[in-house]
């Protein structure tokens, strides 16, 4: 028999094509690890519950086009456990077949989202838009494609992947464009309690009676811990209920934040701790 090496490589899932941002994402913070591209969110969040030596890197926000659809709810279902979040910064570029030159192309695809951030190039060169699923995908799809008259929008991985020319780079309208990643899986893993800050994510359904929103976060007034997001989302197909989505300043093994849960538990149907973890030192930047 082989002998197996004494540590084994982190196994590390994410949305999207080879190339994708979430791809980009991973590789910076798990720079070794053995990467599965996964055609949907959905597959990997199966992925990580079938498979406990599985991580996941999924996106939750963007700085610009706002929280991602569907994540809200897959994390509930599937119940893993948020193990760290990272901020990755997104650059988008003009990528075309080897030989182009931006004044061959005609036609750009990409995501929605990339579309909708690079607007003022795509009118000074009076492109006409594709809109596709992904942005790897759009880079994969015109490297096999091999027409000199199309762009993707992309990764600059995407560009190295596929072997394409980068014919623009950075050409997003505003900078600062910014996905909050989370990394998660199945094993429930909270960090010691030590000097550094740390988040503590849930989702939670109040009971159905009047002001029980304004009850229920009343106990973060008085402990004095800060939320850094308060958001609702509705649960499953209907209008009369939503879920909380919160991110709580503070370990969750602090008195004062256990204080504020045992509030918050007396006025909601249903309390999940989705994770505790160290905050990221982007949110530090600018303070």
């Amino acid at each position: 028999k082989k002998c197996k090496s004494m540590k084994s490589k982190i196994k590390v899932a994410y949305q999207g094509e080879k190339g994708a941002y979430s791809h980009l994402a991973c590789l910076e913070v798990f720079p070794n690890a053995e990467t599965v591209a996964c055609k949907t969110f959905e597959e990997a969040f199966l992925l990580a519950k079938d498979n406990p030596e599985y991580k996941i890197i999924i996106p939750i926000e963007n700085s610009l086009a706002g929280r991602v659809a569907d994540i809200h709810y897959l994390i509930p279902r599937y119940k893993l456990q948020i193990h760290a979040e990272h901020f990755q910064k997104v650059n988008h570029n003009l990528l075309g077949i080897k030989g182009s030159k931006i004044n061959d192309i005609k036609i750009v695809r990409s995501h929605s989202h990339a579309i909708d951030q690079c607007k003022k190039i795509i009118l000074e060169n009076k492109l006409n838009v594709i809109v596709s699923a992904d942005t790897a995908g759009s880079a994969k799809f015109i490297s096999e494609k091999k027409n000199k008259s199309e762009a993707a929008i992309a990764s600059e991985l995407a560009a190295k992947i596929y072997d394409l020319e980068i014919l623009k780079r950075n050409i997003e309208d505003e900078t600062g464009n910014i996905t909050r990643f989370f990394i998660m899986g199945k094993e429930t893993k909270h960090p010691e309690m030590t000097g550094k800050k740390y988040i503590t994510s849930c989702i939670f359904k109040l009971k159905s009676i009047p002001a029980a929103l304004y009850k229920a976060l009343g106990g973060f007034a008085t402990n004095g811990i800060n939320l850094s997001k308060l958001e609702s989302f509705s649960v499953k197909n209907t209008f009369d209920q939503v879920n909380f989505y919160i991110d709580i300043e503070g370990h969750i093994e602090s008195q004062s934040v256990q204080k504020a849960l045992e509030e918050l538990g007396f006025h909601t149907e249903k309390l999940d701790i989705l994770g505790v973890y160290e905050a990221h030192s982007f949110r530090f930047k600018n303070k």
